[in-house]
């Protein structure tokens, strides 16, 4: 009986010992990893706001004289400033845009065409357009299309020539993309029509002469947005 009584005892003793060390493994488990963090992600470019800036290009066109008649190449550079306004709708950005440059635009008619040696040329260039753009994040490709004024000067050795201010109309497109801040760095394309001007007594030929000049201007810009 003793011995019964000393072997339960010893037997108790010991799950007493496995009880408490399991006990204390338990205890030691490392904590769980901490909860994993959700992806920031960044809000798309808006749009919306005031800009101004400046751009640089070349133009290339003809020049058409219908009292002769002669058609030639105009080319030159360009260089000047604008100015405008964004409202962004979803995806789709509206605006409004200004520009003034000053161009060199030249052009001389062949011997064969104006023996007279008849010229064109242009030296400056203003739009107004409204911009219709569909926004994809930072890039922002667009239409554009408005009020184009600049000048038809039209010349014949001798003669006094004309210097005429026209309006006339313009249409094209381009490409927008937000760099870092502020800054904006845009390429476009514009056909540019400004009319006739007649140039009859003053460029010695008759009657019913005008000069038409037409335009592709070429160009890239740095806008600042506020």
């Amino acid at each position: 009986m003793k011995a019964f009584l000393f072997s339960s005892a010893a037997a108790l003793a010991m799950l007493g010992v496995v009880a408490t060390a399991s006990g204390a493994d338990l205890a030691r488990r490392p904590p769980p990893p901490p909860p994993t963090k959700a992806p920031v992600v960044a809000a798309p470019y808006n749009w919306t706001g005031f800009y101004i800036g400046i751009n640089g290009g070349y133009g290339f066109g003809r020049s058409r004289w219908d009292g002769l008649p002669a058609s030639f190449d105009v080319n030159g550079g360009m260089v000047g400033g604008q100015l405008g306004y964004n409202w962004q709708f979803g995806q789709f950005v509206y605006g409004v845009e200004g520009d003034g440059d000053w161009t060199h635009l030249r052009g001389t008619a062949s011997f064969a065409d104006c023996n007279v040696g008849c010229q064109t040329r242009n030296d400056f260039l203003a739009t107004a357009r409204g911009r219709l753009g569909i926004a994809a994040d930072r890039w922002l490709p667009y239409v554009t299309g408005g009020l184009a004024v600049g000048d038809i000067k039209a010349s014949v050795p001798g003669f006094t020539g004309i210097d005429k201010t026209n309006a006339g109309w313009t249409v094209g497109g381009g490409m927008e993309f937000a760099l870092s801040g502020n800054w904006t760095a845009k390429a476009e394309y514009l056909y540019v029509d400004l009319g006739h001007a007649g140039c009859t007594v003053d460029c010695g030929l008759p009657a019913g002469n005008n000069v038409n000049l037409t335009t592709n201007v070429v160009r890239g810009g740095i806008n600042y947005r506020f």
